[in-house]
C-alpha cells in the first residue's frame, strides 16, 4: 500500500531506519543531479569549501588529500574519489598544488565556490517545496531525539 494511503497509525508503525535511509539516498541523488546540471560535483564543492578561508577551512592553509578526506569523513560517500575530483579542479585552475602535495584554493576557485554556492537556495527550495518550516523543524527535532535515544549506552 502506498504511504499516502496509510493511516497515521500505520505510518507510526513504519521503521524509522528504513525511511531515513530512503530519504538520504533520494536527497543525495537529487542534490548531486542538480549540481551536475550546473557542471560540478558535490565532492568538488566540498573540496573548495574545505580549502576556502572564507568558508569552512579552519585556517585557510593548504591541505593534502588525506587531510581533506579526514575533514570530510562524516559526509563523504564511499564512491567519492577526492583524487580524481581534485585533478578536475586543478585542470580548471580552481585549486593549485604545492611541492608538498597540499592543495590550495585559487582566486578563480574562490569565485567558482561562490557561483556554486549560489545554486544551493534553489536546490533547498525544491527539496522543501510543500513543507512549512514548522514541520521541518519538528521532523529534525524528532530525528535528533531518535539519535539521542540510540546513542546512549544501556545501563
Amino acid at each position: 500500500m502506498p504511504t499516502d494511503q496509510m493511516t497515521d497509525a500505520e505510518l507510526a508503525a513504519q521503521p524509522a531506519a528504513y525511511w531515513t535511509g530512503v530519504a538520504y539516498q533520494s536527497l543525495i541523488a537529487f542534490t548531486r543531479a542538480q549540481q551536475a546540471e550546473h557542471g560540478f560535483t558535490q565532492p568538488q564543492f566540498w573540496l573548495l569549501r574545505n580549502l576556502s578561508p572564507n568558508d569552512i577551512s579552519p585556517d585557510g592553509q593548504g591541505r593534502t588529500i588525506p587531510q581533506l578526506q579526514e575533514a570530510m569523513a562524516s559526509y563523504i560517500r564511499p564512491e567519492d574519489d577526492l583524487h580524481a575530483e581534485a585533478e578536475t579542479l586543478l585542470e580548471r585552475g580552481w585549486i593549485s598544488r604545492d611541492s608538498e602535495s597540499r592543495l590550495w584554493i585559487t582566486e578563480a576557485g574562490e569565485q567558482a565556490r561562490l557561483r556554486l554556492k549560489s545554486h544551493a537556495p534553489a536546490i533547498r527550495a525544491r527539496i522543501h517545496s510543500g513543507i512549512d518550516d514548522a514541520d521541518y523543524v519538528t521532523a529534525l527535532k524528532v530525528l535528533r531525539q531518535m539519535i539521542e535515544n540510540t546513542s546512549q549506552t544501556a545501563n
